[in-house]
């Protein structure tokens, strides 16, 4: 069905969430209708993050938000969901679109596999009431549910589409840029080049995608290189705790600012522990790239004095890749904990592959290769 039908029947004025590539059709109409407007439209840190907005939302104004995400961001929500939300506690209505990812049947990544077949079932064990909008449902179809849907909504219940691929049509062309000039995929050609045979854990999306083909581009093994294909916003912690347990053995951690924002967290506690064997570097875009380029809130802010305040010793930011390559080298010779925040256009290779092993032979290899260490 066409993204402004679906959006009239839905009947909200206010819409917050984390972008899908499922639902790149809903986030495109909402960034033209309305860009970034606290009043209308805002991008979440992350999915539980963005329920409790709603939820003052609602508190505030009496109406019915809206909050969308990826189904990977289900588990996110189940504490708001079941102790904020729920009718037998604040009964806060809201309608969730939810994109699919790793539906039964239906070829995706080995991250989006076992939340695709719990998806609906999540749903409504949290007693959300789910209705599945494919490429065959009709606007009628749609538009008695909705009914159905705001009689549960009048009692304090939630609600959720579950958006299967392409079912959202009709998009308005929406160009995401910034003014940043390196390319991603060569600021991890150097980080590679730097960090020699040191183990490195990559964040989700195009970044660990990256540096697979670069690995496969220089003929090296892919031991050395943990991705973290799924759980946005863990590799800094994953790379801690490798870090922690290998003393003797510098590890790189690849970061995104989507990834960063949506666990910041996280920077706490590496600050607290300061390991002195851990270089985390964030490539900062302002965007959620890998989903369809919708901006962060990371172009805004300043990580490095989050960094310093969270505690690490050592904090930079570079936007050229004479200052990259200075820096890198500086956190690799020193022993402390370092950030380096890489600034970094939107976009990728339109040919970018993804990894050919499996999640678990990259597991077994990277382990085996800390064996070694």
């Amino acid at each position: 069905m066409k993204v402004e039908k679906f959006v009239e029947i839905l009947g909200a004025d206010f819409y917050t969430g984390v972008p899908d590539s499922q639902l790149k059709a809903l986030c495109n109409y909402l960034m033209a209708a309305y860009g970034i407007d606290p009043h209308h439209h805002v991008i979440a840190a992350n999915e539980g993050n963005c329920t409790a907005l709603a939820a003052g939302y609602h508190l505030a104004t009496g109406k019915v938000p809206v909050v969308y995400m990826q189904n990977s961001g289900e588990g996110n929500i189940i504490n708001p969901v079941a102790s904020l939300l729920n009718d037998k506690v604040y009964a806060i209505p809201v309608i969730f679109v939810i994109g699919w990812r790793g539906e039964p049947g239906i070829h995706d990544e080995p991250q989006h596999i076992y939340q695709g077949e719990v998806t609906v079932k999540l749903l409504e064990d949290m007693d959300i009431k789910p209705f599945v909008i494919g490429k065959e449902t009709t606007d009628d179809e749609v538009e008695t549910v909705m009914k159905e849907f705001k009689q549960i909504l009048s009692v304090g219940k939630d609600v959720a589409f579950v958006i299967r691929k392409g079912a959202l049509t009709d998009a308005p062309k929406v160009e995401y840029k910034n003014n940043n000039r390196m390319l991603r995929e060569e600021i991890i050609q150097y980080i590679v080049k730097v960090s020699g045979e040191d183990p490195i854990v990559s964040t989700t999306g195009k970044a660990s995608r990256e540096l697979f083909e670069t690995r496969v581009a220089n003929g090296q093994s892919h031991k050395y290189d943990f991705l973290t294909v799924g759980s946005m916003g863990h590799s800094s912690s994953i790379a801690l705790g490798v870090a922690i347990n290998k003393p003797e053995q510098r590890i790189w951690c690849v970061d995104g600012d989507g990834a960063v924002l949506m666990h910041m967290g996280s920077m706490a506690v590496l600050g607290a522990n300061k390991p002195k064997n851990l270089i985390h570097v964030v490539i900062n875009n302002g965007a959620h790239e890998t989903v369809g380029g919708m901006p962060t809130v990371a172009g805004n802010i300043d990580l490095v004095a989050i960094a310093k305040a969270c505690g690490y010793p050592n904090a930079v930011c570079v936007d050229n890749f004479a200052d990259l390559d200075k820096e890198l080298n500086a956190a690799k010779s020193r022993n402390e904990l370092s950030l380096v925040e890489v600034k970094c256009s939107i976009g990728a290779r339109e040919d970018l592959g993804r990894p050919t092993t499996t999640a678990f032979e990259n597991k077994q290899n990277f382990m085996e290769y800390l064996k070694s260490l």
